[in-house]
């Protein structure tokens, strides 16, 4: 299960990784306002992961159970809910682009570039969150192929237009975002056409029926929005140091976006195979298999930090040539490469927590570590630490994660059988 899950998270994040890439060698502005516009945009798409992981949780738990009607039916609420929210955000986005980008600290040429990509690339999040919630069903019924295809696809598509857009036509960063959004469009088609396949009784848009998902999902809000704020706080403070800093802060960034959705893949694993079995009564099974989880998590993280180390010069020359962001990305080099295995501990335990339904303990110890990391953050830029002591911080916030996460998991309290 994890195999296909791989593939289809190390695909997601190359969207902006493909934009860091050919954005990057367009210039420094260019890539500062990356930073910062990518920053907000991969956010808005990272806080509504509840989309995915809301959607898998009871729909895994309902098919555990041997509910595959009810699960037809959670799959049409699904793309109802994704769609408005995804119609909503885009009106804000389209609204608050300037003002938000302004207090983030954009600026000069670089903040015109931040705006420029901003307001293309945002047409995309409704058909990006279609996809989300798609993937969510389609990972709950053990599907885990399909997602695979459609992202794949969806990548290299996105590649092709960037290429001509940017260089072909020369469009600069404006070329990129319009890239990315095409792409996104046609991968939500896709996944559209997935959620409304099943046969439910009905697909009308339902409150009752929603309401499983919605309580699932508003908890993973809060805790995914809290953790997006500690990344969007991580880089206001970077781009209020410099350029060098928050394009180092991209890409590095971007890297460890990439690395955890690697590292997620386990993780989807775990929270489909403990929703399923909790669903159908086996809390043995789903502790039994949580463990084994946790532990390949921390295996594969291990690897990235061991691979990552010496390439503190070589991985950052392939998103820039600037020899002040280089200087930069140096600096913050060990501190990103070092959390690769809380980090594989931290996904796993969150995967099989939120299969397991206990995301109102995901949401307040989330809180708590975000709250530590905002304090380092403030620190740094009052006390002069630079992009060491951001780093730093979420170094910090990774390890006060896992040490809440792990208290829970000891205790078994998140093992409730049964559809919830």
């Amino acid at each position: 299960m994890a195999l296909p899950a791989l593939g289809a998270l190390a695909a997601e994040p190359l969207y902006v990784l493909v934009d860091t890439a050919i954005v990057g060698h367009l210039g420094r502005p260019q890539i500062a306002a990356l930073g910062l516009a990518g920053t907000v945009l991969s956010g808005a798409f990272t806080i509504f992961n509840f989309l995915t992981y809301g959607t898998t949780a009871v729909v895994a738990r309902a098919s555990g159970a041997g509910q595959h009607e009810r699960a037809a039916r959670l799959a049409a609420q699904a793309l109802w809910v994704s769609l408005a929210i995804g119609l909503a955000l885009l009106v804000v986005c389209e609204a608050a682009a300037a003002p938000l980008l302004n207090a983030l600290g954009g600026h000069g040429r670089s903040g015109h570039f931040a705006l420029v990509y901003f307001r293309i690339a945002a047409a995309g999040l409704p058909a990006a969150l279609v996809a989300l919630a798609g993937q969510g069903y389609l990972r709950g019924v053990s599907n885990l192929r399909r997602p695979l295809v459609v992202v794949v696809a969806a990548n290299a598509v996105n590649v092709v237009l960037e290429v001509l857009f940017v260089y072909g036509l020369h469009w600069g960063i404006a070329g990129s975002a319009a890239g990315t959004a095409i792409a996104q469009a046609g991968m939500g088609v896709a996944f559209t056409r997935d959620l409304l396949r099943p046969h439910a009784e009905s697909r009308r848009p339902s409150l009752q029926e929603m309401r499983p998902m919605v309580r699932v999902g508003r908890q993973i809000f809060v805790r995914t929005a809290a953790l997006y704020a500690s990344f969007l706080v991580a880089a206001s403070v970077l781009a209020r140091m410099g350029d060098a800093e928050i394009g180092a802060h991209q890409i590095a960034f971007q890297l460890f976006i990439f690395l955890a959705l690697l590292l997620d893949a386990v993780a989807i694993a775990g929270q489909v195979i403990v929703g399923r079995m909790l669903g159908a009564g086996d809390a043995d099974g789903a502790h039994a298999a949580a463990v084994r989880m946790i532990g390949w998590s921390v295996v594969v993280g291990g690897v990235f930090a061991v691979v990552l180390l010496p390439l503190s010069h070589a991985v950052p020359r392939g998103f820039t040539g600037d020899t002040a962001v280089l200087a930069q990305a140096a600096k913050l080099w060990p501190l990103f490469a070092l959390m690769q295995p809380l980090a594989g501990a931290v996904f796993a335990l969150d995967g099989i927590l939120i299969g397991a339904s206990d995301t109102a303990y995901l949401m307040w110890s989330m809180l708590a570590a975000s709250a530590l990391f905002i304090a380092v953050a403030a620190l740094s830029l009052a006390l002069g630490w630079g992009i060491l002591g951001v780093w730093a911080g979420l170094d910090v916030l990774i390890a006060a994660r896992l040490l809440l996460l792990a208290a829970r998991f000891v205790g078994r309290r998140w093992a409730v059988v049964g559809y919830a």
